[in-house]
């Protein structure tokens, strides 16, 4: 019976055979595929039992091919060439062992053969059946091992040609004066060069797979694109062997008495040259990988116990030890970083994407601290994956505008997996704030600015709490809308705000709530009510502008409340998102305290049945008796809840409650309630 190992063998042959008759009839060994190659191969590799020292063994033969292949360029160049001197490298281990009879068995099926694609894909399958249960790197270098066991040989032959007895016997029998005696070396020249060169690239390809080698022993999820180089290295091994049985193939051409006999080594250089600068690629992305991974457990080692401003800057934004000067904005300079030395640092995160607006709402935050407190700084820092011209010249004009510190660098910053991962980036302004021992105090201030203002300089967790209790949460977003707004409530008069898609529904929600205000009935009891519809111009057009203050008031509210122990504020807050996109929505404001929020249509129907509620007015006021009269609506007409959360630096809320009900909503790209079981109390 055959063994295993024979058993595939065996099957191999059949295959290669039918190959053979395939590459000869039809279709270059050039225009296969790797999937054809791949299929053929592996029917070749058994297991990967078998192992011995590659590395050591690669360093002997780059050592020897090294010094042969100068010896070329020295014979059929002479002084036209400029040597570097060699300096051999040492095996890694001095007492290496070296597999002489693998090597001679691979030189048996190298030596003397005919020139020709078919031939030379038998001959590398071949070898790769005698190879079958080694790693696939150590199958290219035992191939390379035995071409320069050789190929050394002769060259060593060449050198001492003249001066030693037995160098010129045996360089007889080699067949070396054939070379490099005078009258023939000119002829061949050219052939030999190109055979030196392949020879070297050929070379430099194996020396790769080791690289991809090394890297293996890190963790794959660090580098991905490991996993791409390895799956194609059988593919890559099987040309590497294919150009080195030509390589043989040329030499036995060049020694013999026939030079001229066609054997063009073109289509080998080309495909190993492609070969090479595809391996080279795949290993800058690799290496990248890991020097990005690196980076980054470093960066969550330091953010864990940060201990000063200046570490945590140079480990996020600078590649290894490459600091860079900071530009100052208002003066054009360059300053080290070391101004931000035990300063809290406001780090102003963005993609090239910003508009005035982004930038003018930091104005009066770098404004009172560069007149009142020098203990604080703001650094642009843009997120860009691969620069541009073009983007460089839109980062000059973004940088023109901004008074403040902003990097000058045009390459990736080091930690910026952390900012996008750790931190939420999403390519929307964020404004993390830092203090002087590099403790984050704020993941996103941009969302407190926006709301807030000054109000909340300077932007920390304790600013944030401090204006929950002090403010209720619809007036700083609304009297930036409208100057009379203001006006309205510091008055402390019942607001309606409402806005939405469908015109006519406003129309109507217009109508009637005017009737409403104009009610004797509210009139007598002094009750007084103001409209504002949201966006909307006289003409019934949109006003963008408001609209969008409007909205990012609104989301920024959100974000600054969003991972917060629910309150009936940010419920209202979340009620009032979730109808961005209706058809109408309303709140019923008193001064900047919210009464209630709610779809237009709901809101429109406790209105037109305020015959039904007015009475209870005279005993529990006007708002209590909206709300309870709202709250009777909402239980027999429900509308499903939709919270969209916009895309923007910061975290959004893992789970979140519906603002209509009890449940908790069904988390799809949005939050999500569609009431399905009717109402819950």
């Amino acid at each position: 019976m055959l063994s295993l190992a024979q058993n595939v063998v065996s099957k191999v042959g059949i295959v290669v055979s039918g190959e053979q008759q395939r590459i000869e009839g039809e279709v270059s060994l050039f225009s296969m595929s790797d999937k054809k190659i791949t299929d053929l191969i592996y029917a070749t590799h058994v297991h990967a039992d078998d192992t011995f020292d590659e590395d050591s063994l690669f360093v002997i033969v780059e050592n020897i091919l090294t010094r042969a292949t100068q010896s070329i360029e020295k014979l059929v160049q002479g002084s036209q060439v400029h040597l570097e001197n060699i300096e051999d490298r040492a095996p890694a281990k001095a007492n290496f062992n070296v597999p002489l009879c693998t090597l001679k068995s691979i030189n048996s099926e190298l030596c003397c053969k005919a020139p020709g694609e078919a031939t030379a894909h038998k001959t590398t399958l071949s070898i790769l059946n005698k190879l079958s249960n080694y790693s696939w790197e150590a199958k290219a270098v035992l191939a390379l091992a035995a071409f320069a066991l050789e190929f050394g040989d002769f060259w060593l032959l060449a050198q001492l040609y003249q001066s030693d007895p037995l160098a010129k016997q045996l360089a007889i029998l080699k067949r070396v004066p054939t070379l490099i005696k005078p009258s023939e070396l000119p002829k061949r020249r050219q052939a030999i060069l190109e055979l030196s060169n392949l020879i070297k690239t050929t070379m430099r390809v194996i020396a790769i797979f080791d690289e991809f080698e090394k890297l293996s022993v890190y963790d794959h999820k660090d580098i991905p694109g490991l996993t791409t180089a390895l799956d194609h290295l059988p593919v890559d091994v099987y040309w590497s062997i294919l150009t080195i049985t030509a390589c043989a193939t040329k030499v036995s051409i060049l020694i013999s008495d026939e030079p001229d006999r066609p054997h063009d080594l073109s289509p080998y250089a080309q495909k190993i040259h492609y070969i090479l600068n595809q391996l080279n690629m795949q290993l800058t992305i690799c290496r990248r990988q890991l020097e990005e991974a690196e980076a980054y457990r470093k960066i969550k080692k330091i953010m864990r116990t940060p201990t000063e401003i200046m570490e945590i800057f140079k480990a996020l934004i600078f590649q290894k030890n490459n600091v860079q000067p900071l530009i100052d904005g208002s003066t054009n300079k360059t300053v080290t970083i070391e101004v931000l030395r035990k300063k809290t640092v406001f780090m102003f995160f963005s993609s090239l994407d910003i508009t005035d607006d982004d930038i003018t709402i930091l104005k009066p935050t770098y404004d009172i601290i560069t007149k009142k407190d020098t203990n604080y700084a703001i650094v642009w820092i843009p997120i860009v994956e691969q620069w541009t011209e073009e983007l460089k010249k839109k980062y000059e004009i973004l940088r023109s505008k901004m008074p403040w510190y902003s990097l000058q660098l045009f390459t990736p910053i080091s930690g910026i997996k952390f900012i996008k991962e750790e931190w939420q980036f999403q390519g929307k302004p964020m404004l993390v704030v830092t203090n002087p021992q590099g403790k984050v105090e704020n993941l996103n201030a941009f969302h407190l600015i926006r709301v807030w203002g000054l109000k909340a300089f300077p932007f920390n967790k304790k600013a944030g709490e401090d204006m929950d209790r002090e403010f209720h949460w619809i007036g700083p977003v609304v009297n930036n809308i409208h100057p009379t707004i203001e006006t309205w409530v510091k008055e402390e008069k019942y607001i309606f705000f409402y806005g939405g898609k469908d015109n006519d529904l406003i129309q109507t929600f217009t109508k009637k709530v005017t009737a409403l205000v104009n009610d004797p009935f509210l009139k007598e009891a002094k009750i007084n009510i103001e409209l504002f519809c949201v966006g909307k111009t006289a003409k019934g057009g949109e006003d963008h502008g408001i609209l969008g203050r409007f909205w990012t008031g609104i989301e920024s509210l959100f974000f600054t409340k969003a991972n917060k122990d629910v309150d009936p504020v940010t419920l209202e807050i979340q009620k009032l998102l979730s109808y961005k996109n209706e058809s109408a929505w309303a709140v019923l404001s008193k001064g900047s305290s919210v009464v209630t929020t709610g779809h237009g249509s709901a809101i429109l129907k406790v209105i037109e049945e305020f015959e039904l509620w007015k009475e209870t007015i005279k005993v529990k006021g006007f708002e209590v008796a909206f709300k309870e009269h709202y709250t009777k609506v909402t239980q027999t007409v429900r509308h499903c809840c939709r919270l969209d959360v916009p895309v923007v630096a910061g975290k959004a809320p893992d789970r979140m409650k519906c603002p209509e009900c009890p449940r908790v909503m069904e988390t799809y790209v949005s939050y999500k309630c569609c009431h399905v079981d009717g109402p819950h109390h």
